[in-house]
């Protein structure tokens, strides 16, 4: 999840390549876009892959699991400290040095044959994921002239959906043809390809002052921000208690040859939901975000009730996708709508909740799992999307107002 890039001051801004026409850039756009899937599917992929991941290194598919939350507790512990310490930095070396991170992390896991170093390489993976989130929205933004602005965040964050419909179930594909270890060295890959597209394309930026902490903070007290954040760590702690364990919960049922389809369809839909999100945010910000807070609470209900006719989990998967696709976007922009002038600050927080909540879906997911069975997971879903719908709902002033500004 990405944080805003903070306005420079125009003196700081001296030098920077700002939007002169009303033409969007494209390839650098898109080049930001790439290092967003690469984000992404490095954290989830995991999922599609954990049962041999786990065999292969000798754990169970519980202490797996905890790949994804080791990632989720590098971003959360770093992102904000991380965002203070390098503000100064231009932004464009801060990214390419996110990225070349990422291509060490994934290395280090392909090659890895011992459990604790392939966490720690997943812990510095998600620290290079907490520096390339606070970059990317706020990129796309100075890029791009003030009435587009949406359009091109939401151009970057496809890559979270093409990740999710093309990325895990592709990368799953080849878990089992040639070895989960060779998906992250494609990964590796990838990553270079972007370090050198970002290089060629992507205008530089002039860092700022650093803000500190105290004004991180004293975004709490702004009407609006605290039942943002609050939705955000409850919907993604929703969302992760069960995609973490995806291919367990689908052994589970019988499907686990079938993980792949289930994933392809999920982002599928996934994608579909960006796209109706990007279209209609400006005026349907509320509408959108509550229809996504319901799709996904059905799916769940699905899953719980009718997962023993295959054709319903593939429903579900569809509903959760269009759930839960355009939701990285909604709640980015609520967050800097209820910041305001402390936007910067609200999204700073917003990064690190959403990386706790991902930490701590693998580690309630792993609970839930060793004590309960996969069973337990779409009705703890279901559970926790109620408080969230209750908060969305009840923010109709700030947060989630029926009118953006």
């Amino acid at each position: 999840m990405s944080t805003q890039l903070p306005v420079d001051s125009p003196a700081e801004t001296h030098g920077s390549q700002e939007p002169q026409s009303d033409k969007l850039p494209m390839l650098a756009l898109l080049a930001l876009a790439t290092a967003v899937f690469i984000t992404s599917l490095t954290e989830t992929l995991p999922a599609g892959v954990l049962p041999a991941m786990s065999s292969d290194l000798g754990v169970s598919e519980s202490a797996m699991g905890q790949s994804v939350t080791i990632y989720a507790i590098g971003t959360a512990l770093t992102a904000i400290p991380l965002t203070v310490a390098t503000a100064a930095w231009r932004r464009k070396r801060l990214l390419l040095t996110a990225m070349a991170a990422f291509a060490v992390a994934n290395t280090a896991t392909a090659v890895s044959t011992n459990y604790p170093v392939t966490m720690v390489a997943r812990f510095v993976a998600g620290v290079a994921a907490g520096l390339a989130w606070a970059l990317l929205a706020g990129y796309a933004r100075r890029m791009a002239p003030p009435h587009l602005q949406g359009k091109a965040i939401a151009i970057v964050m496809t890559g979270i959906p093409v990740a999710l419909s093309l990325g895990v179930p592709a990368g799953t594909f080849l878990g089992k043809v040639l070895g989960w270890w060779v998906t992250f060295l494609v990964m590796t890959a990838l990553a270079l390809v972007v370090i050198a597209w970002i290089a060629a394309t992507v205008p530089d930026y002039p860092g700022q002052r650093p803000e500190g902490k105290t004004r991180i903070l004293g975004a709490l007290s702004v009407p609006g921000v605290t039942p943002v954040l609050f939705v955000t760590l409850v919907f993604v702690l929703a969302h992760t208690v069960l995609y973490a364990y995806i291919a367990t919960y689908l052994d589970h049922l019988g499907m686990g040859s079938s993980t792949d389809l289930v994933l392809l369809v999920f982002g599928v839909a996934s994608l579909v939901s960006i796209w109706i999100v990007g279209a209609q945010i400006n005026g349907k910000l509320r509408v959108l975000t509550i229809g996504s807070a319901v799709l996904v609470a059905v799916a769940a209900a699905v899953l719980g009730l009718l997962s023993d006719t295959h054709a319903l989990v593939y429903i579900a998967a569809a509903l959760w996708g269009l759930g839960w696709g355009g939701v990285p976007t909604l709640l980015q922009t609520a967050g800097g709508d209820a910041g305001g002038e402390q936007a910067d600050a609200a999204q700073a927080m917003l990064v690190t909740l959403w990386n706790v909540a991902m930490a701590g879906g693998g580690v309630v997911g792993g609970v839930l799992l060793d004590t309960v069975g996969a069973s337990s997971f779409p009705w703890s879903v279901l559970i926790l999307m109620a408080p969230v719908l209750a908060v969305i709902v009840a923010a109709r002033s700030h947060g989630f107002p029926a009118k953006r500004a």
